[in-house]
């Protein structure tokens, strides 16, 4: 079963907002044997709506449209939709209530007449009401068609999406199951992983596909299949998930949409009863940031200094200035004693310190850009690597976050 998803607003196309609505719509019908045919932006136009919707439904069994329900005049969606379907627009007094109450409990400015007409809606429409706004989502049929309209709103979508039109798309259809299972992997790249797979890779079963999704120093491996069977199709692909670990036993570090890098990390600290604190100097908190997003983090995250000027280092630090001269800002010497000192400063299990040259220009180091040093200490000992990551200052950034945190999982075996 294919779907299309037509996203509408002028904001997209101009670059003002990212489309996060067609990822998180894609997911959410994948898990329910929906394939996602095509993804479509388009403008605020009636004209570029209709057009696009004659060549959607020659294409899909479901089409699903964001955007363009507000109550401003560059809101065409609702109106276009109704002349689509040859319909009229008739107020719904349940939602008119909605609408009224929310601006009674949550809005200081009054209601006008153009958010009381936003309870204006299509006769033939089946009304999704939107709990957490005053745009309602659409659901028309045309044959076996199904197409829906959803207010863009993030949240909004999201909820009505997840309560309302999932359940209704189950009922409506048998669908088949589609499964994906993704490997995440660090420390290696996608061409050296591949070569490492080849035989297994070319006996696959024809229905398995594998797909390699590298991302800055981590490679993702999405093994897809589909069929009606799901308690068969999830064994056949677990039986090649297994075959799979047995070759990257070494760099194997979970499975998406379980437990993210982050989250292995923070487990391994609280289980062994161990604390981090980390100094940063070119990755800029990005490090800390990853590892305090998810809850419970406290637990083991003592503390963090982003100690990015040279004088930084020596004075919130404590790292000798004259180890600073010998060595130079960026080294693994430099890097060894931020470490050693962050632990000290949080009273943590262990420290964990960044120090490079991002780029494009040198700073007060003569490193090669893309030149960055972490160091990792313990009561035992402190364990420092340099390394190279290219000259496109973001991916430098990216790519020394993400291996600072590979270095701390694999401190914790």
């Amino acid at each position: 079963m294919k779907a299309e998803l037509i996203t509408i607003g002028d904001e997209i196309l101009i670059g003002q907002i990212v489309n996060t609505n067609a990822v998180f719509l894609s997911k959410a019908l994948n898990k329910i044997g929906i394939e996602i045919a095509q993804i479509t932006s388009i403008s605020d136009d009636k004209e570029a709506i209709i057009k696009t919707l004659d060549d959607t439904v020659l294409r899909a069994q479901v089409v699903i449209l964001t955007g363009g329900l507000g109550p401003t005049k560059d809101d065409l969606t609702k109106h276009t939709l109704c002349e689509y379907f040859n319909d009229t627009l008739i107020e719904n007094k349940e939602i008119l209530a909605h609408i009224e109450e929310i601006f009674a409990k949550y809005i200081t400015t009054p209601i006008n007449n153009e958010n009381r007409k936003q309870a204006l809606l299509p006769s033939k429409a089946r009304v999704l009401k939107n709990e957490h706004g005053t745009a309602s989502g659409m659901w028309f049929e045309k044959g076996d068609q199904v197409i829906i309209s959803l207010p863009g709103v993030p949240f909004e979508m999201k909820s009505l999406m997840t309560n309302k039109v999932i359940p209704a798309l189950q009922d409506h259809y048998t669908r088949p199951f589609i499964l994906h299972k993704t490997v995440l992997t660090y420390g290696l790249g996608e061409s050296v992983i591949a070569e490492r797979l080849i035989d297994w890779e070319n006996n696959l079963p024809k229905d398995i596909k594998l797909a390699y999704l590298p991302n800055l120093g981590r490679v993702r491996l999405r093994l897809s299949s589909k069929g009606n069977d799901e308690a068969l199709l999830l064994k056949r692909v677990n039986d090649q998930i297994d075959t799979l670990l047995s070759f990257i036993e070494d760099i194997f570090v979970g499975f998406e949409d379980e437990t993210s890098l982050e989250i292995r990390v923070q487990e391994r600290f609280i289980a062994q009863g161990k604390t981090l604190a980390i100094a940063e100097s070119c990755t800029g908190g990005l490090i800390a940031s990853r590892l305090t997003k998810n809850p419970g983090s406290s637990a083991f995250f003592n503390g963090a200094a982003i100690t990015y000027h040279t004088q930084s280092k020596i004075d919130v630090l404590g790292v000798s200035e004259a180890l600073i001269k010998t060595h130079s800002v960026v080294s693994e010497a430099v890097a060894a004693s931020m470490a050693q000192q962050v632990r000290k400063k949080f009273n943590a299990t262990i420290g964990v310190a960044t120090t490079g040259n991002a780029g494009p220009l040198k700073g007060d180091s003569d490193a090669e850009i893309g030149t960055v040093c972490i160091a990792i200490a313990s009561e035992k000992e402190t364990v420092t690597e340099k390394f190279l990551f290219g000259i496109h200052r973001e991916r430098v950034v990216e790519k020394a976050v993400n291996k600072a945190l590979e270095m701390i999982y694999k401190q914790l075996e």
